[in-house]
């Protein structure tokens, strides 16, 4: 099978691509997959290499597109001049934030006709906005924490909130641009690292209890779960892809797989999660991150429609732990997308 695999990216999510896409090419079958790697540098350029390795950008590789001609259902490769055509049998874009998971490279990969590993248009769109996410999520009946939305130029008062609040770029991921505010002095300093990322700016309760995370995989009615997880902190908040070193772990932060919570409750979170991803529209994948409060309240953080796959990713690890091996993983994705690829709706 020809699979296309899409990595780096324009958004400041780029390097945590890179070692998603590493993470594939380590477990991807070769028995099975005749793979074709993309890589996508942060000014956009896309090139057409071995693979996602150490200073792939200035390797052997050709520029390469894909493109929107349902004729051609693959890559356009630039060779001597001419551009040759690779078919392509799906696409697994591995692409975090930006242009990778708010919709944009799927509306792309619905033009080509190629079906593709992941959320579709409407549900990555949505998703990618975390103050949209709150409204569906409280119409379906799912609590979320208390928020306000700052629009670009708007001033905020921070005598109008109860402190401490989580001020977010309404529309990127990873942690970039987040704070923890504990008093109203640091409010709008945290607006403004925030519209760093995004001019849309969410404010948000913090809520007292434990970040559980549910990985889920599937379409429509048939989902799997994997092992529920804990984020267990020592301080501040979570922000794994922003240490110097995520390889060798967090400096406040562990990840407990199977959480350490009763096992009710780690079904009412599993539960909880599928009835998330259900009302998102989500199909594919999706990890769905959720506060556990102190009285037990199961409250909605936000979803991720291509969570990350590297070696201390959360994603993999809970899949892992419910007996879903990496390239099993993998296996799994591609037949979603082919069962349920843009001609199919």
């Amino acid at each position: 099978m020809k699979i296309g695999i899409l990595f780096g990216g324009c958004s400041e999510e780029h390097p945590v691509s890179v070692k998603s896409a590493r993470q594939v090419a380590r477990h991807l079958d070769p028995a099975k997959y005749e793979p074709y790697y993309v890589g996508i540098t942060q000014s956009g350029a896309w090139k057409l290499c071995d693979g996602p390795y150490e200073d792939w950008e200035n390797g052997s590789s050709r520029p390469a597109v894909l493109s929107p001609d349902r004729d051609v259902r693959g890559l356009l490769v630039l060779e001597d001049g001419r551009y040759e055509t690779i078919n392509l049998d799906v696409v697994l874009p591995v692409l975090h934030g930006k242009l990778g998971e708010d919709g944009a490279i799927q509306g792309l990969l619905e033009m080509s006709g190629i079906p593709y590993v992941g959320c579709d248009i409407p549900s990555s769109a949505l998703c990618m906005d975390k103050s949209l996410v709150h409204v569906v999520a409280r119409s379906a009946g799912i609590a979320t924490p208390n928020f306000r939305i700052v629009l670009a130029g708007e001033q905020v008062d921070g005598a109008d909130f109860e402190y401490p609040v989580f001020v977010k770029p309404a529309r990127s991921g990873s942690s970039f641009g987040v704070s923890k505010v504990s008093s109203k002095d640091e409010l709008a300093a945290a607006v403004e690292t925030a519209r760093e990322y995004d001019s849309k700016v969410l404010i948000e309760d913090a809520v007292v209890g434990s970040e559980v995370g549910c990985a889920i995989l599937g379409n429509e009615a048939e989902l799997i779960t994997g092992e529920v997880d804990r984020v267990a902190l020592t301080h501040g908040f979570f922000k794994i892809h922003q240490e110097a070193d995520p390889e060798s772990g967090s400096e406040n932060s562990a990840l407990i797989v199977p959480a350490d919570i009763p096992a009710e409750t780690r079904a009412l979170v599993q539960e909880s999660a599928k009835a998330v991803y259900r009302a998102l529209g989500c199909r594919g994948l999706a990890r769905v991150d959720l506060f556990l409060t102190e009285d037990g309240e199961i409250m909605l953080n936000e979803v991720n429609t291509f969570p990350g796959l590297t070696p201390y990713s959360r994603y993999p690890k809970m899949m892992a732990a419910a007996g879903l091996p990496f390239p099993e993983m993998i296996d799994r994705m591609v037949a979603l997308a082919l069962a349920g690829g843009p001609d199919e709706g």
